[in-house]
């Protein structure tokens, strides 16, 4: 089978914080030489499209705004579709993503990953918005995520609470959405079945990609853990150690062996 486009994961994948993966930048410049479609995919919602893309740009890849694609974005198109005026739980440098969206009388809750805003009387206030009929919306429902010193609480947990105590299922946007997958697809023009999906979030990344026909390859970085990979049915298409040595198996035109 052809491959016909990549999608990538970012945080965990590519980097972890302001560290690239082993080999990663030269890696991507080895994955752009081959010419395929690329998009960077990510649930990453502490920080805009902007200020991720600066980051990203500062530790050495060559990426550029637009074929990034985060979650943010996703719950942005949703909340003007459905013309919600949210309560954003979200950290401040995320809701620039968010500019120009009604935040008076409100009708819904957005919540993304914002420790600072993880706390009683914030979660209260979004609780009786909810009980007045307001929608949820959770930007994703990760449960954890890989930090520098160890693994750190998702946007998961504290959409779960709100659900428990509203009585209300909140609407998910990110991956493993397939309808987050489908317009990344849509956009990259590459058809599922010749498409690879590269990630280190067994469910996010890999259960998700391939449930939408995609092939998937789980690194062994970020929040992988020991008997990830067999934890999904059907299991990863391939697992490699890295991000490198996934550009390495794409390249060598076996990633598509299974």
């Amino acid at each position: 089978g052809r491959i016909g486009g990549v999608l990538m994961d970012l945080s965990g994948t590519l980097h972890i914080e302001d560290t690239p993966t082993p080999s990663a930048v030269a890696a991507l410049q080895k994955l752009r030489k081959t010419g395929l479609p690329l998009r960077f995919i990510t649930n990453t919602t502490k920080e805009s499209k902007r200020s991720l893309h600066s980051r990203l740009q500062r530790i050495g890849f060559d990426i550029k705004v637009d074929e990034i694609f985060t979650s943010l974005t996703a719950a942005r198109r949703f909340v003007q579709r459905e013309a919600l005026r949210p309560l954003l739980l979200l950290e401040e440098s995320a809701k620039e993503d968010f500019k120009g969206v009604p935040t008076e009388d409100l009708n819904a809750v957005v919540v993304g990953l914002a420790p600072s805003l993880f706390d009683y009387s914030h979660l209260n206030e979004a609780f009786r918005l909810l009980q007045d009929g307001g929608r949820l919306v959770a930007v994703h429902k990760g449960r954890y995520f890989r930090c520098l010193d160890g693994l750190a609480l998702g946007p998961g947990p504290f959409v779960a609470a709100l659900e428990f105590a509203s009585g209300q299922e909140a609407v998910c946007l990110g991956k493993p959405e397939p309808a987050f997958f489908a317009s990344v697809l849509a956009e990259l023009g590459s058809r599922a079945s010749e498409t690879v999906m590269i990630g280190d979030d067994v469910v996010n990344d890999i259960q998700g990609a391939q449930a939408v026909g995609m092939k998937g390859i789980l690194v062994k970085t970020g929040k992988y853990r020991s008997g990830d990979e067999s934890s999904i049915d059907p299991p990863p298409t391939a697992v490699c150690d890295n991000f490198l040595k996934a550009v390495e198996l794409i390249c060598s035109g076996t990633a598509d062996s299974q």
